[in-house]
């Protein structure tokens, strides 16, 4: 099979997952009228909006007015208490307005390569998730065009630790579990139908050992909390609901986008969801001075790229 007859067949629906913080904020606004349209603006532009010195606001700007596909760089950043972070899932969204169609490219979290951006750490090879410690999202950001020589437009970062208090905000939610275990304080995390509680879910998403899969299946995972909590949140049927999710969206999730840029991408992109595909980036396992890393073939990155630029053309 070849690699692009690969890459139309794995496609899926949960093109939601990936604009989580769109679809928010502004169904509960057009369901509530202007009192939560209000509030979710100000949580936005006050608490959640933060510009990138790595990202051309202008040249982005310009594209989107134009209705040119988009990049936008998705991060599940781990942040503990006394810990700077390290984004636990990256992740490519490419957007074509025109042709109704988008992609997602999932980057592992181990992937060897050159760190850049301000930091000490900048020249130097490591892992890719290690940028975001070294330097925050600017750093995270420049390694990423770095690794596969693209430029991108918008970055969402996401405090994966908020997605516990996320969780809880709109009431726990009900997934479909693929496998089984006991995880902490041996809770059951059953085959099939589970319904889980914000401590619960966060657990569910940063299991990893336990996993066949490896970090494919704990992708999967995320995706499939964060699409439990779009599901939810879309039925939440209190305006008090409502306004703690807001609240726990501006204490943990940032972005270059303001409110006015959501409401546009919403409006003039929304069609490329008719036709979503992904693809997960692979490599070989290594050890070097006893640290594992993903050793990504030059041409697995090449195909990559010119996946992204496709959508770019």
């Amino acid at each position: 099979m070849k690699r692009s007859d690969k890459h139309k067949k794995r496609k899926t629906r949960w093109w939601k997952v990936t604009l989580v913080l769109l679809v928010l904020l502004l169904v509960p606004a057009g369901v509530y009228g202007y009192s939560l349209y209000s509030g979710a603006k100000n949580t936005v532009d006050s608490k959640m909006h933060k510009e990138v010195s790595s990202i051309d606001h202008e040249l982005t700007e310009k594209k989107r007015k134009e209705k040119e596909s988009l990049n936008i760089l998705l991060m599940g950043v781990d942040e503990r208490a006394g810990d700077s972070g390290r984004s636990d899932a990256l992740m490519v969204l490419s957007v074509d307005p025109n042709d109704n169609r988008s992609q997602i490219i999932s980057i592992p979290r181990d992937t060897r390569t050159e760190m850049v951006g301000d930091s000490s750490q900048a020249g130097n090879l490591d892992k890719i998730n290690h940028a975001y410690a070294f330097g925050g999202a600017d750093m995270a950001i420049q390694t990423v065009e770095n690794f596969l020589d693209i430029n991108l437009d918008y970055y969402v970062q996401v405090n994966m630790e908020g997605l516990e208090e996320m969780v809880d905000a709109v009431g726990g939610i009900t997934i479909q579990n693929d496998i089984e275990w006991y995880g902490k304080n041996n809770f059951h995390y059953k085959k099939g139908e589970l319904t889980m509680d914000g401590k619960e879910a966060l657990g569910y998403v940063r299991m990893r050992y336990d996993d066949p899969q490896g970090d494919l299946g704990r992708n999967e995972r995320q995706r499939k909390v964060i699409q439990g909590i779009v599901d939810k949140g879309m039925n939440v049927g209190s305006i008090n609901k409502i306004g703690n999710v807001m609240d726990v969206l501006g204490k943990n999730v940032s972005t270059n986008m303001d409110f006015s840029t959501m409401q546009d991408l919403m409006k003039n992109y929304s069609g490329a969801r008719e036709n979503l595909s992904t693809y997960q980036m692979t490599g070989t396992g290594t050890k070097i001075n006893g640290i594992y890393y993903l050793e990504v073939p030059d041409q697995e990155v090449q195909d990559v790229r010119e996946m992204i630029l496709d959508f770019n053309s």
